[in-house]
């Protein structure tokens, strides 16, 4: 593991409620420099990061990055189709096939256009 030597304080000293200045946080918790100062900024507007405010400058701990990152974790969503939902589909499609190009009655177009119009011609014929 790699030590970090900060200007005034050694790293193995931090501890997890050891307050320190946004950068320092920023650094120590986010070692691969994904998070920067304003990121922690962001996350304390948000509300999701806890703060202290000594002598007009912000502090926080590692811990209360580690409760943020908890926050801001993204629940896995439940699977929208489980293998019951497929077998009953499957033994749905058995019985009726979906999207057959093919027509139910075997009649070309042209007699289905045949039969449509004889009925209307007989329905005609029975109006009064």
């Amino acid at each position: 593991m790699k030590k970090f030597k900060f200007a005034c304080f050694d790293v193995e000293q931090v501890g997890p409620d050891t307050p320190l200045r946004l950068e320092v946080a920023a650094r120590l918790a986010f070692p691969d420099g994904s998070i920067k100062i304003a990121g922690l900024r962001r996350e304390i507007a948000r509300g999701r990061l806890e703060y202290e405010v000594i002598a007009g400058k912000q502090f926080t701990t590692l811990a209360d990055i580690k409760r943020m990152r908890e926050r801001c974790r993204v629940k896995a969503k439940d699977l929208a189709f489980t293998s019951a939902q497929h077998s009953t589909r499957t033994a749905l499609s058995e019985r009726m096939p979906f999207g057959s190009s093919e027509t139910v009655t075997g009649k070309s177009p042209r007699e289905l256009l045949q039969a449509r119009l004889n009925l209307n011609r007989q329905a005609r014929q029975k109006k009064p």
